[in-house]
């Protein structure tokens, strides 16, 4: 087997020895494997964020990657540990919702619940499962065991809410999924769903985020409106995007992840 890639993202920061911990369980176990950083600043039990970010990265990674995603604020509970097979990669992390926007984008084959205690650690800690049950997974898994190894094949993982915004008679409603560093405003809303609206380029939309009602352009780039002014856009991880040109969106419209964005056409 060649050099398998194992992705990392989690909320653990980089302070402290977690991240080092689950590296050192990935290679002891698989030495050969080619581990990358997704990001570990994933805003602590943020499951949203952590899904927006593994969403938006993976699709770039080689076919055949595995990655592991640990933002796990049910961790020691009945909560299970999953290993997802997609048309493109794998996922192991746990059952709260982190896993399933970045693997439903690349069509899901199956979903395992992590059971087999042989691809775990001997001791398994019950508030670290990233070093004793997620990272050995990945391992094994790199090393070429079967997946129905793992455990049992299940059907009701979870699908959080976030993962798909919902078309009304009036237009879509959706969720912020996170806010950048520019401030924009980046929501679970998808070109696909727009499509559904019948939102084309110059279209004038009107959208409720927040506390606030605009009237906005639907553009294709940021410096198509004036400096200030807002905008709506789908940016590069095929996400509806508000945005202030040159300004900062989510200070504008006084919002945050979670909050509910509705989206309908001006006639």
């Amino acid at each position: 087997m060649g050099s398998p890639v194992v992705t990392m993202l989690t909320d653990f920061g980089l302070r402290d020895p977690y991240v080092a911990e689950m590296k050192a369980v990935i290679l002891s176990l698989c030495p050969n494997a080619r581990i990358v950083d997704i990001s570990h600043m994933i805003e602590k039990f943020n499951v949203r964020m952590g899904a927006f970010v593994l969403a938006s990265a993976a699709p770039y990674f080689p076919k055949g990657t595995i990655h592991i995603a640990v933002v796990d604020p049910g961790v020691g509970t009945k909560r299970r540990a999953l290993l997802v097979e997609t048309n493109e990669a794998f996922y192991i992390g746990p059952d709260n919702g982190v896993l399933v926007l970045a693997a439903r984008k690349q069509k899901i084959k199956h979903a395992y619940n992590l059971t087999n205690k042989r691809f775990m650690l001997s001791k398994v800690s019950t508030t670290f499962h990233g070093r004793d049950i997620f990272a050995p997974a990945a391992a094994y898994l790199a090393n070429g065991f079967k997946l129905n190894d793992f455990g049992k094949e299940i059907k009701d993982y979870c699908i959080p809410k976030f993962a798909k915004p919902n078309l009304g008679k009036d237009g879509l409603v959706g969720e912020v999924l996170h806010a950048d560093d520019f401030g924009n405003v980046i929501t679970n809303i998808s070109q696909d769903d727009l499509d559904k609206i019948g939102a084309v380029r110059d279209s004038k939309m009107k959208i409720r985020l927040g506390k606030k009602v605009a009237q906005v352009r639907f553009g294709s780039v940021y410096g198509e409106a004036r400096a200030g002014a807002v905008v709506a856009l789908v940016g590069s991880h095929d996400f509806l995007e508000i945005a202030v040109n040159q300004g900062h969106a989510a200070r504008h419209f006084g919002t945050r992840a979670g909050d509910t964005v509705f989206i309908e056409l001006s006639r």
